[in-house]
């Protein structure tokens, strides 16, 4: 069987939004792009975990990622980490804008609910 060599291009613009604000982009079979474009300051999240691991980039804004008892501050330019199943949360300080990778893709199953 050949490899799936499909090509899919996804416009934010007109990409579906979750329940907590997120944009879905791109989804393969294996990770999926979603934006958090422009998150304002507010209270912190409860804490949660996820079935999914978590890379992401800061584009613009500045927020606090709670993990497993440790805060990392996070501004534009920076990246992160967030490992399947850990505790977090994230505070956002200024305007937020970042784009996350996640694996398996966290809107598949129902992984992304709040």
């Amino acid at each position: 069987m050949a490899d799936d060599t499909s090509v899919k291009k996804v416009s934010a613009e007109h990409s579906p939004r979750g329940e907590m604000g997120q944009k879905y982009l791109a989804t393969g079979k294996a990770v999926s792009m979603r934006l958090w474009d422009g998150e304002e300051p507010s209270e912190p999240k409860p804490e949660t975990s996820r079935d999914y691991e978590t890379v992401g980039y800061v584009i613009g804004g500045r927020a606090e990622l709670h993990i497993e008892g440790q805060m990392v501050l996070l501004e534009a330019g920076d990246s992160w980490v967030v490992p399947k199943e850990a505790s977090h949360t994230y505070n956002i300080l200024d305007t937020f804008t970042a784009v996350e990778a996640t694996s398996p893709p966290a809107e598949v199953h129902d992984r992304d609910e709040p």
